[in-house]
């Protein structure tokens, strides 16, 4: 837990447990259980979580009583990421916790809660039957490595009410076609001249088999304004209503000693596609590694070689996407 922190994307984090369970190739390296090990803990895989103290739950309680004095010199809510050593929805967390941080949560409504998790399927029976009142506070994310990933998770997290809906995308392992996920806008200009991006297509969900995405790759029958919408998963005919999409993206290489590198093309279309549907995006991190020396081909899986990279540490590498540092955020009433 700390009031401040070197995490780009938050303010502070809090942690009311420590501990958690590895679950899928993002958490192969997991920065979180190095440090727990480190530190003598054993409190990853199957065993008992670690509560935090009392001294420690009382932190937002104190940065509630001083969020107005946050907006006034920030300009904006101060963002609390939670948690930075667990998973809020781990199943092994006893349902009490869980309990008491929604009522904390609830104590505090002039934070923004950001809460980032692999286990996005396991939302739904998690949330309190008072979600509808906190979910204005609270921004709700989801890990997408790999293309598997954000296919498996992207649609349980846009089930949700949330004040932001997010992906974090680190570390980033392989490509992942972004069509899907972030809607095609089109450019356009205001009656002043001033340039935005116009609204072409956007998300929908089946009612009939669950799946959703860009309205971009849904058939129909003839194209008129009359015309049916067919399911590109089940191919039924459905409704193809509108649904909230993405407010935000983050986006980052590995780091550690066993960290693996990554295409920096992959960032580059992610970018690219956030700019297309008008979408916040925030590039952390190159990681351990820099786009800019010798890398063998043994250094991916089935001999994938990307462009020469080298290892040279997180903070040599930088933030920097083709000279330009990508810092961007949701836009949160204060």
């Amino acid at each position: 837990m700390a009031e401040t922190t070197a995490i780009e994307w938050t303010d502070s984090t809090f942690n009311p447990w420590w501990g958690c369970t590895k679950i899928s190739p993002a958490c192969d390296h997991c920065y979180a259980a190095d440090l727990d090990k480190r530190t003598g803990g054993d409190h990853w895989g199957n065993v008992p979580r670690r509560r935090t103290s009392e001294k420690n739950w009382n932190e937002p309680r104190r940065w509630q009583k001083k969020s107005a004095a946050f907006q006034e010199s920030h300009g904006r809510r101060q963002r609390v990421f939670c948690a930075s050593m667990a998973d809020v929805f781990d199943n092994q967390v006893p349902a009490d916790w869980r309990a008491d941080l929604w009522a904390l949560i609830r104590e505090c409504p002039d934070l923004d809660w950001l809460l980032l998790t692999k286990r996005p399927m396991n939302i739904e029976k998690m949330l309190p039957e008072f979600w509808e009142a906190i979910s204005g506070h609270v921004w709700l994310g989801a890990t997408v490595e790999d293309q598997q990933r954000a296919e498996q998770n992207i649609p349980h997290l846009l089930k949700h009410d949330a004040a932001v809906r997010f992906v974090s995308v680190e570390p980033m392992l392989g490509a992942i076609d972004w069509t899907r996920w972030l809607p095609t806008g089109r450019p356009a200009y205001r009656p002043g001249g001033e340039p935005f991006i116009a609204s072409q297509f956007f998300m929908t969900r089946c009612e009939h088999c669950g799946w959703c995405g860009s309205s971009e790759l849904v058939g129909t029958d003839s194209g008129f304004d009359d015309s049916d919408c067919y399911c590109p998963s089940c191919h039924r005919a459905f409704l193809c209503d509108e649904i909230h999409e993405l407010d935000w993206v983050i986006a980052g290489g590995e780091s550690g000693a066993k960290a693996r590198p990554a295409h920096p093309d992959w960032f580059r279309a992610l970018r690219d596609q956030c700019q297309r549907a008008d979408v916040p995006f925030l590039f952390k991190q190159w990681g351990e590694w820099h786009p800019d020396a010798v890398l063998t081909r043994e250094a991916r899986p089935g001999g994938e070689c990307p462009p020469p990279s080298m290892r040279i540490g997180k903070k040599r590498a930088g933030r920097l996407l083709d000279g330009v540092e990508h810092n961007g955020f949701p836009g949160v009433a204060s």
